[in-house]
């Protein structure tokens, strides 16, 4: 069903060099060690003005090296986040695909453009406004399951299920 990634001899799976690399890199720019140790290179840069006179040299030194690790990391920092991300869809589409009652169209909300997403949003303010609305009248709101149920596919509210799977005594 999925496609398989490479592996090596002792069956792991084999990344990208690039992975390895933005990920290690993201790793070690993300350690206090090294915003530590960031400082202390402009600390040190900033107590050498005085013995070069404060030149365009000494300036654009920290300058070039600046811009030209922050032009890099804004290629890395968004790999890890894109790798991140699709990691995190994929689990959530795990998720909801194992759910009883939860729109499977849902799954892909990322592929959809703007118009269609705020369409989506409004419905669900809309549901929870209902939900607000039941609450504070005591009773249920229309199309909305009362907290602590869910909505079955067939339309019926159940109890929600607990972590171990019987159900729960909340709102029965």
């Amino acid at each position: 069903m999925f496609a398989k990634s490479p592996t090596d001899d002792q069956g792991t799976r084999r990344r990208s060099a690039f992975t390895r690399f933005a990920q290690g890199v993201s790793r070690w720019t993300g350690h206090p060690a090294t915003f530590i140790a960031a400082v202390a290179i402009i600390l040190l840069w900033a107590a050498t003005g005085p013995f070069v006179g404060f030149n365009d040299t000494w300036q654009l030194v920290i300058n070039t090296s600046t811009t030209i690790v922050t032009f890099l990391m804004v290629f890395v920092i968004q790999n890890s986040q894109n790798r991140d991300t699709a990691a995190l869809h994929i689990k959530l589409d795990e998720l909801i695909s194992r759910l009883d009652g939860p729109r499977e169209k849902l799954m892909d909300l990322e592929e959809l453009d703007e118009k269609e997403l705020e369409r989506i949003r409004a419905e669900f303010e809309q549901r929870a406004r209902l939900s607000r609305d039941a609450k504070d009248e005591g009773g249920a709101a229309a199309g909305a399951p009362r907290p602590g149920r869910r909505k079955s596919a067939a339309g019926s509210t159940k109890p929600a299920r607990t972590r171990q799977g019987e159900a729960s005594g909340k709102g029965t």
